[in-house]
């Protein structure tokens, strides 16, 4: 499968929004596998007795529309991947934003704030394509890193960034006031 992935705007949100962002969780890292990454090590997941489905976007505020009432986004890329002319997914990537607290401490760093592959298109190499295309565009705006934030709910997500070279930098407990169950990872991947 061929991806093309072209810089956006802002402007192109709702285009952007329309790629679901939803996932069902069937296992999640408990606090012993969360260590192993945080030294590097392998982590195996615990399986759930009952999945779930999670969606960011019906969270309050959680939608690609919501942020512009929050943020000043103007500042903000959107990567955009395309598959024969169709939309199949997409990150928002933000560079010396100072309101972005995730950038807070680390001033060169670029930040992988949102990414989204349709369903259809997951585990076909739109997620890599969009990576690549983050790590070539965080270069050329002098970041000397990619920051992503995810949780230990979203297991493939956590095994996706390590694959490509991230390291888990820190786990933070209750960083989510209205999600007290979900554990904040936050990704480091230090750029050439």
């Amino acid at each position: 499968m061929s991806v093309a992935i072209v810089e956006d705007d802002v402007t192109h949100l709702a285009d952007y929004a329309w790629i679901p962002i939803g996932f069902s969780v069937f296992e999640v890292f408990d606090d012993q596998a969360i260590a192993n990454l945080l030294r590097g090590d392998a982590a195996a997941a615990t399986r759930l007795g009952t999945p779930y489905w999670k969606d960011y976007d019906a969270e309050p505020g959680g939608r690609p529309s919501d942020w512009q009432n929050v943020f000043d986004v103007s500042r903000w890329t959107i990567l955009a991947a395309f598959v024969d002319s169709q939309r199949v997914g997409g990150m928002v990537i933000i560079h010396d934003d100072p309101q972005i607290e995730l950038l807070h401490d680390c001033r060169d760093c670029t930040l992988i704030w949102d990414v989204r592959v349709a369903p259809t298109s997951r585990g076909r190499g739109v997620g890599s394509a969009l990576l690549r295309a983050a790590e070539d565009a965080a270069i050329r705006r002098g970041a000397v890193a990619l920051r992503v934030e995810t949780q230990q709910i979203n297991v493939p997500a956590c095994r996706f960034y390590a694959r490509a070279g991230f390291r888990l930098e820190r786990a933070v407990r209750g960083a989510y006031r209205d999600l007290p169950a979900e554990i904040q990872l936050l990704w480091r991947k230090a750029l050439p």
